[in-house]
């Protein structure tokens, strides 16, 4: 018993460091473990922390993208022309003076034409092509002068406007090809070679106002048509001054526009009868005739009213007066109902001073002797009231002539 009891004494170090192997086998297996999950832990962090910076990365990415967009937004917007809209052609707001009448003056600009406008860039039975422009700066001592090429057969045109900052592209029709060649204001312009023909007509509205703008006019050489307007204080006087002068004097019927401008004395307003209307151009025909004929003055509304339109072209035709329509809106039915009468009438192709500096309106007559060329003919309206107008007419008419042109009045373009 006791060899056994010392035996088992020996052996019982043996189990204690037995025991102490698994414990200390133990340890590592649970520090693995822990390790294990730990590393599990810090990835999880990791890939959270990496999802975060991602995400703000993206913002402000996101937020740099909206930034330069809103900025380039605001430069182009800033340096981009807007789209132009659609093109009017109006006839230039005139001004009467105190004196002419007690009615109300006419607003400076409106929807109407003088303040009419018209809604469409061009007559609508005469098209015009695109062509190009080329007026240089006037020398000192000299004069530019409008030299129009030969027909197209010979003279082929640009498809394309050129537009510059002293010619405003706000024009009836692209303008034809223009050759400017200075001429000294002491010799005589060069000799052209006479190929251009077309005839052209030169009418000059709102005369009665006053008699020293209309003087100008009178002293120009060639045909000429003057319109008068009726009920002024100087109407009577100017129309005998313009047929003294040898020029031809029209009635510049005043009617009513779009919008209740003031269409100045003796007008013609829509719910009128027929009578009324015949009345009316009686009356102004007494003030100012003899006269050839007679043109609106304003009128959108009235020309645009079947009714009425049919009685003054019935009353011209009657009393062998000419008509010419103004077309101070595209919505004229002056043509429609002329054919349907049978009554021959004429129709303006361009204004010539909606823009009254000098280079704009040697545009408008290239324009309009485009349109004498193609079409055979071309009706040019302006004002007494353009200051510039008829210096530009004195030096052109001349060369017109020189170049091929026929210059009428209006009553003969339009015939019996």
């Amino acid at each position: 018993m006791k060899k056994t009891a010392k035996e088992t004494g020996r052996r019982s170090p043996r189990k204690k460091s037995t025991q102490s192997v698994r414990k200390s086998t133990a340890k590592p297996a649970k520090s693995s473990r822990k390790r294990k999950k730990n590393g599990y832990s810090d990835g999880v962090k990791a890939f959270l922390l990496a999802g975060v910076l991602v995400v703000f990365s993206a913002c402000i990415s996101l937020a740099v993208i909206m930034v330069r967009s809103t900025l380039n937004d605001m430069r182009v917007s800033g340096g981009t022309e807007l789209p132009p809209s659609v093109a009017i052609e109006s006839e230039p707001p005139q001004t009467l003076s105190p004196e002419q009448s007690p009615a109300p003056a006419k607003p400076a600009v409106s929807s109407q034409a003088k303040p009419d406008t018209a809604v469409s860039t061009t007559p609508q039975s005469r098209p015009a092509s695109t062509q190009t422009v080329n007026v240089p700066a006037p020398a000192p001592a000299s004069t530019q002068a409008v030299n129009v090429p030969t027909p197209a057969s010979t003279a082929p045109s640009a498809n394309t406007v050129q537009t510059t900052n002293t010619a405003p592209a706000r024009t009836n029709s692209a303008p034809s090809a223009v050759n400017t060649i200075p001429v000294s204001s002491t010799q005589s312009p060069p000799e052209r070679p006479v190929g251009n023909s077309g005839t052209i007509v030169f009418v000059i509205d709102d005369a009665g106002n006053n008699l020293w703008e209309l003087e100008p006019f009178l002293r120009l050489s060639g045909p000429l048509t003057i319109a008068v307007l009726p009920g002024l204080p100087h109407s009577a006087e100017a129309a005998r001054r313009i047929r003294a002068a040898g020029k031809e004097v029209f009635l510049h019927q005043p009617m009513e526009a779009i919008g209740a401008q003031y269409p100045g004395p003796g007008a013609i307003y829509s719910g009128m009868s027929a009578d009324e209307i015949r009345s009316i151009l009686r009356r102004n025909i007494e003030e100012i005739g003899p006269v050839a004929g007679i043109n609106n003055h304003q009128g959108s509304k009235i020309t645009m009213d079947r009714e009425a339109v049919q009685t003054i072209l019935l009353f011209c035709a009657e009393n062998g007066l000419r008509f010419l329509d103004s077309r101070t809106t595209a919505d004229t039915v002056v043509p429609v109902v002329a054919n349907r009468l049978g009554i021959k009438i004429g129709e303006r192709d361009v204004f010539l001073d909606n823009e009254q500096d000098r280079e704009s309106m040697l545009r408008y007559i290239t324009n309009g002797l485009s349109r004498a060329q193609r079409n055979g003919s071309a009706v040019m309206i302006g004002h007494t009231w353009s200051p510039e107008l008829a210096p530009l007419l004195a030096e052109q008419l001349p060369l017109l002539v020189k170049q091929g042109y026929t210059l009428k009045t209006a009553s003969d373009i339009i015939g019996k």
